[in-house]
Order: structure tokens, then sequence, then C-alpha cells
């Protein structure tokens, strides 16, 4: 990615440059959540309504930034992810005879012969695709999204006007630098294009029902493969309303908690279990049917969670439910990219005070979204950047406490955190010793027992031949040459002071004329070195070598 900017782009880069600049403010109002009411709180919030509303005029890849934008709380204050998560993705719809053309050139088939039925007024229209009720020839209800015609070449165009800038920021400015624009605006580039090719999104609706079978309260629509193709989607459609629609007169006739259980439920299996997140589950996807289940539409976002970060999140969510500050931050320390600026005492001490505040918190005060968007944001305040993924279920997990909360005012993250938790770690420790798994285990066995003999070989040859040699790291080397020499020395003064004596005990039989003590003299002398030498090693090895005691003061 270059680190210029490309002239061809320069009125991009001045509408995007004025936007900075009007908003430039961002940063430094990250505590305005604590003063909701005062003035400049309320202005904060008039300029948060504006980006939103610049950034919907700008086009289809702005608004998807949005809404990703929404998700940063290490980015952004919480009165612009506030405005940012209300980001509207309705615009005009295309007129029905671009549409009708998109269609019949993908279906491969005139509408009238396909469809029993097919409205010409969209249900929704969005940036990118409106969709449309249509019943098949076989009388099924369905719904069918079609892309808007020109929408992915203007994406592309957008998208290199974005990594261009973020590749400049990145090497011109130290908050690029600190913070890592371009590795985010390759995310969200993989993001966007995904939500463009609707063969992926039919193949995540397979998915995610193929995960929540268990849950008989949810259901997943499903595509209909022969009516569907990269730029048009046909899936069933759901006969419900979504939840951010229900009254207070349709929550006291619904099933409420048991329905917000389900669904908390099944996004922690979908997170710390399965690793395949449904990552937009605002009130407008999650749909109420008329047969009172619950029904997840738009799988365009999704998340991919890897096993590691799975492990951690777990530890992670029971750190915070338990009120467990050191346990929280020291994860946190372990999945974060430390920079130049990393302070340990201050994210340890931030960090077990959020932590604290969220176990005191009433019961409808506790968001686990937004306490996990906290973390991500005092991580970034203390040096340390959090991974993506992190952020992105920060903003899951709020919309799910909005929804659950919608369904029953009383519903407690924290407590289904805590009890589903110990569920999920039974089940993933019985996923490993799963028939499948235990036959890997057999057959890696299989291989070593075959390869152990052979490799012992190579290293008895490599012994004898001493071609074997030893990398120690974390000793001293010249203290353990020092110690390796003075071994050498005494074990070498030993040996001639044992020769000595042996060759002095031999002279002891030779009958010589030079006499001493009665004795052959070179005996005796011999005897006298020797026992000069034994009491010197002594006494070396006393004042030396033995544990020094501490002295008295």
């Amino acid at each position: 990615m270059s680190a210029t900017l490309n002239p061809h782009h320069l009125a991009r880069y001045r509408e995007i440059g004025a936007l900075l600049v009007k908003h430039h403010r961002a940063e430094g109002l990250r505590d305005l959540h604590t003063d909701t009411n005062g003035p400049l709180a309320e202005e904060a919030k008039l300029d948060a309504a504006e980006l939103a509303d610049q950034l919907e005029a700008m086009g289809p890849t702005f608004v998807k930034l949005g809404q990703l934008l929404s998700t940063r709380a290490d980015l952004l204050p919480q009165v612009y992810l506030d405005a940012l998560s209300r980001l509207q993705d309705h615009v005009e719809p295309v007129p029905f005879e671009e549409i009708e053309e998109i269609a019949t050139t993908e279906i491969g088939a005139r509408l009238s012969k396909a469809f029993q039925v097919f409205e010409h007024k969209p249900m929704a229209s969005a940036s990118l695709g409106q969709v449309h009720r249509a019943v098949l020839r076989d009388g099924r209800a369905v719904a069918v999204k079609v892309q808007r015609p020109g929408v992915k070449k203007r994406v592309i165009e957008d998208m290199e006007v974005i990594e261009e800038l973020a590749a400049f920021v990145d090497s011109h400015t130290d908050t690029g630098r600190a913070l890592g624009f371009a590795a985010m605006v390759e995310e969200f580039r993989r993001s966007i294009m995904a939500e463009l090719d609707y063969r992926l999104e039919a193949a995540n609706l397979v998915l995610l029902a193929s995960n929540l079978t268990s849950y008989d309260r949810i259901v997943v629509p499903q595509s209909v493969p022969d009516y569907s193709s990269s730029v048009v989607l046909t899936m069933e459609l759901i006969d419900g309303r979504n939840v951010g629609s229900l009254g207070p007169l349709a929550r006291v006739e619904l099933e409420g908690r048991p329905l917000a259980a389900q669904l908390f439920d099944a996004y922690l299996d979908q997170i710390l279990l399965d690793g395949f997140v449904h990552a937009d589950p605002h009130p407008g996807n999650v749909l109420l049917t008329s047969d009172g289940r619950l029904a997840l539409i738009d799988l365009g976002m999704v998340l991919r969670v890897s096993p590691e970060l799975q492990d951690a999140l777990v530890r992670l969510l029971l750190g915070v439910c338990e009120a467990r500050g050191h346990d929280v931050a020291e994860v946190m320390a372990k999945i974060g990219q430390k920079g130049d600026a990393w302070d340990q005492d201050r994210f340890e001490r931030s960090i077990t005070a959020l932590v604290q505040e969220n176990q005191a918190a009433r019961v409808d005060q506790l968001e686990a979204g937004r306490t996990v968007g906290e973390l991500a944001r005092i991580a970034v305040e203390c040096g340390l950047r959090p991974p993506a993924e992190l952020t992105m279920l920060g903003k899951t997990l709020l919309n799910l406490d909005q929804v659950a909360t919608a369904l029953d005012p009383q519903f407690e993250p924290n407590a289904a955190i805590q009890h589903h938790v110990s569920d999920i770690m039974r089940r993933k420790m019985l996923r490993g010793v799963s028939p499948a798994r235990m036959l890997s285990a057999a057959i890696d066995a299989k291989e070593f027992a075959e390869k152990l003999p052979g490799r012992v070989n190579k290293v008895m040859d490599a012994l004898a031949e001493g071609q074997i040699t030893l990398n120690i790291q974390g000793l001293d080397e010249k203290e353990l040459m020092r110690g390796t020499q003075k071994l050498a020395n005494r074990l070498t003064s030993g040996l001639i002071i044992a020769a000595l004596i042996v060759g002095a005990a031999m002279l002891m039989r030779i009958n010589t004329s030079s006499k001493l003590f009665g004795y052959p003299s070179v005996a005796i002398i011999c005897f006298l070195c020797a026992a000069i030498a034994g009491v010197w090693l002594i006494l070396n090895c006393i004042l030396h070598d033995l544990p020094q005691r501490p002295r008295r003061r």
C-alpha cells in the first residue's frame, strides 16, 4: 500500500479532509458520557449527528465505514458511537426496471416466469442493495435481495481513496503509527467486499442455522440456491416484526425472558464455542415471528473468532462478571499489542476500577457490550492496541444487550454469562475428545512410534561423532566458564596428589642409600608434597566453595 496520495483522488481527499477537520475534537471528548446534560455534551451530540448525516451523503462505502466506526470505542467517545450506531442504511430505491434487468440476467429467466408474484415496491432499500417481496411458483413466500447497479465499482474506488489516506496517516503521524489505521482499513475492505458477494451470505445462513439447531426458539432463514447468485439472494420470507418496534403492550403479551435467555446463550455459543458470529444483531436484524420465535436476518457481516481468542474471551468475560480486575488486565495485555507508550500500572488500575464499577451496577445498568468497549478504550489510552475482533465483539454484545433488554427489561447479562460459560467449557472439552480428534491423535502417535527408532539412532550417532551442540540461554556464559575451569583445576590437583601418594608408596619398597627419617628420601618428599597439596586443596575448598554465612551486624 502506497504512503503517497494519488492526485486523481484530490477532490475526494478534500471532502474527507474537511470532514476530519470539522470533527477533530472527537478524540478529546471521550469522557462526555459522564456529563450528558451540559452544553459541551449537547454540542457534541449535534456534531456527532452531523457526522452521521455527512457520511450517509458520501455514499454506501462511507455508510458502512460509519457503521464500523460505531464499533470502535477505543477510537471515538460514546456520543459519537451512539450517533453512528443509529446511522440508517436507507436510501432512495432503484427504479424497478433496473432491478428487473439485474434479476432477470442473474436468474436466467423473466421474473414473470420465475415467480408467481414479484412486488415492484421494495420492502427495504439500503446502500448496497434492496429487498423485494415475491412468491415462487411452488407458493413459497420469499424475499429477494438485489444488489444496486454499479455499487461494487463505486465501493472499490472509494476503498482506494480510504486505503491511501490510511497509509499516509500511518506514515506521517504518531497517532497513525500507534493505532495502525491501515490494518483497520484492510479489515474493513475484507468485510465490505464480503457483503457484496451474496453467495457468501447464503453460505453464512446455512452455517449459522447448523450451529443453532439446538435452540428451538431461534430460526435462521435459508436461501433458495436456484434463484440466487453473487448479486441476487433469494431467501425464505420471515413473517414477523423487528424487536425494536415492540411496544409496551406487546412486551406484556410476550414470553420475553426465555427468548432473551436463548438469544444470549446462542450468541455466547457463537462467540466462545463455534467461532462464527452474526456480527450485527441490532434490533432491526432480529425479528419476532408470528409463532413467537426469534429470527436472525442479514448475515452479510459476520465475525470469525480463533480458538486462542475464544479461550481468552472466556477468561475475560468471567473476570468481568466476577469482578477479578487483575485477571481481566492480564488477559487484555496478553491478546493486545503493546506500543511504545505502554503503561502497565495505569492500565491495571483503570481496568480494576472499571470491573468494580460493573460489579456494583444495578441490573438495568449492566451492559456487557459497553463494558467490553470500555476495556478496548482503556487499552488504547494506556498504549495497548486490542485485537480488532475484540472491538467488533463489543459492538455485537452491545446490540445484543439492547435486544435482550427489549425482550426482558430485567434480563441479567452477567448472570447469563456466568451460568452458560461453564456449560460451554464442558462442551469444548467434549469436543476435544471427539472420535475425529481421538483418531487424529492416534495417527500422530502411530507416526511418532514409527519414526522414534530412526530419530534415536540419529541422536546417538551425532552424540558419538561429537556433533551435538547445546544452545543454553539465560545463563552468564563467563561465570559458567569460570566455574567449569575451577572444577577442572580441582580435579587435576586431586589426581596429582593421588599420583604422588601412590608413587611414594611404591618408592618405599626401594632400598636406597639416601634416607630421611629412616625411609627413602624420595618417597618421603613425595609424601610431604602430597600432604601439603592436600591441605591446601581442602582449605581452598572450605574458604571458596562452601556457602558463606551472612555476617552479623
